[in-house]
């Protein structure tokens, strides 16, 4: 088959005159290949599907009827490109009510179809070619991936278990400092589990400060804390001198489909992202925004989510440690993230993460999703379908009987 005659015209930022001929697998296609050859060759063992990454429940009743009853209000058909400021009052309360955090909510606020919206749109505002964006890895790529679509350059910060997930900053070499624009980090971190500590912050900012740096945290799964009260950025002074935070209703709301969430801190910048934003969408229907505003007033939705996935994931550890796993309870997500055996005994050996994935997936029917970004991790999410905790314990027992006849190597 010949070459189209556009194929030289596709920009360099996605392979150039090379895209489409790559043959590397990206690993969620390598996960799925392996999920359909363990449902061909084993039809009738369930496969136990640990990799999900949304959650698995509809948002909260009384945030459907205002959806309902909001679309069919003529006034919410139009644009609302930077958002109505109903939404951004109710962010605004939410962050006062969870944080004690004030903000203005007409110039401190703005909403986004999504955290993953804002976080490709921040680095426009800044990203010059050659310029440098520090990024948390593992972790979300996706403002990494739009700074390179800038013509910048990517300095990945490595979340080691033996710096417990936390960023060397003092590592970065002075070259890249010079040309860094933006700090990115995610606290809750995903996949991780880690929760950010004041410390932490307090020295995100001094380093942010010294090196003329903004800062983007990505909130997420800021509900989703479990070992103490849920601690935003914007809570430690300077944070506003410095950055935004993102925050996102998918997690904590059960909103994931629904596509909002916002972006909070300097007005400066929350300016520029709503400048950049009203050039690249027509802000969120209306109804969505409306129904968001429900949510967000309702302490009790996060409330109830957080204890469902905390139980689940209690309930997790336990099982895999029993079954020779090195597993412990993460401060936040709905992931949790565990050291990737080197091997089974008297059975195959294993190179780094993605080989043990495979065989889990193609073996035992079992999914997880894996790391080998900084050290081989294999990242559960407890967002399986289960009804109740009897289906959730019946899930556990399932588990344990797949992987009880093999014993883990380290």
């Amino acid at each position: 088959m010949t070459d189209p005659y556009f194929q030289n015209l596709f920009a360099d930022r996605i392979g150039g005159a090379n895209y489409g001929k790559g043959t590397e697998i990206y690993k969620f296609e390598k996960i799925k290949r392996a999920k359909r050859a363990a449902l061909k060759d084993f039809p009738g063992r369930k496969l136990l599907d640990f990799g999900i990454g949304e959650n698995d429940s509809m948002a909260a009743a009384d945030v459907r009827s205002v959806m309902k009853a909001e679309v069919d209000r003529p006034e919410n058909r139009g644009y609302a490109d930077n958002g109505i400021q109903e939404f951004k009052d109710a962010a605004a309360r939410f962050m006062e009510r969870e944080f004690g955090v004030r903000l203005d909510p007409i110039t401190e606020v703005n909403h986004c179809i999504g955290s993953k919206t804002a976080l490709a749109m921040l680095p426009l505002a800044f990203i010059n070619p050659g310029d440098v964006t520090l990024m948390t890895v593992p972790g979300y790529p996706v403002a990494g991936t739009h700074t390179k679509y800038c013509g910048g350059q990517v300095y990945n910060l490595l979340l080691r278990q033996e710096n417990s997930f936390y960023p060397e900053l003092g590592s970065i070499p002075r070259d890249v400092l010079d040309r860094a624009k933006i700090l990115v980090i995610n606290y809750p971190n995903s996949p991780s589990g880690q929760l950010a500590t004041r410390a932490f912050y307090e020295s995100v900012i001094e380093f942010a400060l010294k090196n003329k740096l903004v800062v983007i945290q990505d909130a997420a799964h800021i509900m989703l804390s479990y070992r103490e009260k849920p601690l935003s950025f914007l809570e430690i002074d300077g944070a506003k001198e410095v950055g935004v935070e993102v925050h996102s209703l998918s997690k904590g709301f059960d909103m994931s489909g629904w596509r909002l969430g916002f972006v909070a801190g300097n007005e400066r910048l929350v300016r520029a992202f709503a400048d950049i934003k009203d050039n690249c969408d027509s802000g969120q229907f209306m109804a969505i925004q409306k129904a968001g505003v429900k949510a967000l007033d309702d302490a009790g939705i996060p409330a109830v989510i957080r204890s469902k996935y905390e139980r689940r994931l209690r309930k997790l550890v336990s099982t895999l440690n029993d079954l020779g796993f090195k597993a412990d309870m993460p401060g936040g997500t709905y992931f949790l993230y565990v050291p990737s055996a080197k091997g089974i005994e008297n059975g195959p050996q294993f190179k780094n993460a993605e080989e043990f994935s495979q065989f889990l997936i193609r073996e035992r029917s079992v999914c997880t999703v894996p790391w080998d970004d900084a050290g081989s991790f294999l990242r559960f999410s407890v967002t399986y379908q289960a009804e109740n905790e009897s289906e959730e314990d019946a899930l556990m027992a399932a588990l344990r009987e797949r992987l009880a006849g093999d014993k883990l190597v380290w």
